[in-house]
């Protein structure tokens, strides 16, 4: 564990548990957010060889922003 790490646990071990948890989930949800991403790295890449595809074809439009 780096000294980064080691402090921040430290000062998080300060804080009420109810603190403490609500970190622990959004610790949670960016570790599992960040293994989605690399787990559909391939279908991303197969959606964006679509879509450059249909504008190569001529076949999309510009959005409306």
């Amino acid at each position: 564990m780096t000294t980064k790490l080691e402090k921040a646990i430290s000062e998080l071990n300060q804080l009420p548990e109810s603190e403490q948890n609500a970190i622990a989930g959004l610790i949670e949800d960016e570790l599992l957010w960040e293994i989605s991403l690399k787990n559909s790295q391939q279908q991303l890449e197969n959606l964006a060889d679509e879509a450059l595809r249909e504008f190569q074809a001529g076949r999309t439009k510009a959005a409306d922003c």
